[in-house]
């Protein structure tokens, strides 16, 4: 991994993203021959937790990578809010226990790595490999990747609807943009990490079966809204580091050029 990530940073994102989509997909029949649905899922993204944590921190890339606090005062932030709201927004139209105490422990543990996994590939390791060059580029792909990688609910075996995986595409892009503004101007990926594990996390308990095809497009779109008018809430509160972020990308260049 080491020697992959020192030669090309964005061919190592790219393999990240490829094994993460590959775990993705084989994880459903292999659910299927354990008996034990999410069990699969609850390991690949366990052991690719593990990997890309202790990888990060045996080389020094916790502070790159935004495994750090923040500098800014949670008022700069609202104080999270939005995103409180965000995370627990699954639990809208109800809460009802879904699955038996293993599948749940399993689905548990597969969502909160899932935060962790999707964050710091899409948003941290892609984002850092791209912007090199350009950041504005890095920020639209790190958040259009990121929702468009939701399409993979059609193909998981979880039998979601067509018209919930095109509004979770559309939504997955709205936070991209959030988490990305947190991520570039705040300093850490913490906060979208927590946010993006406790929002997966809860669906596990989300009643939505009940639910009419209206109030789901409504729920998403609510959910759209409130990403979007934060996110510009952020532009106007945090300061813009584009001139510090080519200043340490210069400064990067002429270390590895001496």
């Amino acid at each position: 991994m080491k020697k992959l990530y020192e030669k090309n940073e964005m061919t190592f994102a790219i393999v990240c993203i490829v094994v993460y989509c590959i775990l993705q997909m084989s994880s459903p029949a292999l659910n299927k021959a354990v008996g034990v649905d999410y069990a699969a899922y609850a390991v690949f993204n366990l052991a690719q937790s593990i990997i890309l944590l202790v990888f990060m921190k045996q080389n020094g890339l916790f502070k790159k990578y935004g495994l750090c606090k923040t500098k800014f005062s949670a008022w700069r932030f609202l104080f999270y809010i939005p995103l409180i709201a965000i995370s627990f927004g699954n639990l809208s139209f109800g809460a009802a226990v879904n699955l038996p105490p293993l599948e749940c422990v399993c689905y548990l543990t597969y969502m909160l790595c899932v935060g962790i996994n999707e964050e710091l590939i899409f948003r941290a390791i892609l984002f850092k490999a791209i912007a090199k060059d350009n950041v504005t580029q890095a920020i639209i792909i790190s958040s259009v990747t990121f929702g468009l990688g939701h399409i993979l609910h059609l193909f998981d075996g979880s039998g979601q609807r067509l018209i919930e995986t095109l509004l979770q595409v559309l939504g997955a892009v709205a936070i991209g943009f959030m988490f990305m503004t947190l991520f570039y101007r705040g300093g850490s990926i913490i906060p979208c990490i927590i946010t993006h594990s406790v929002n997966d996390m809860v669906s596990a308990f989300a009643n939505q079966a009940n639910a009419s095809e209206k109030q789901i497009v409504m729920f998403f779109l609510i959910r759209m809204a409130i990403c979007i008018a934060y996110t510009l809430i952020l532009l106007k509160t945090l300061p813009n580091k584009t001139e510090k972020f080519i200043k340490d990308r210069n400064e990067e260049r002429n270390e590895k050029t001496v």
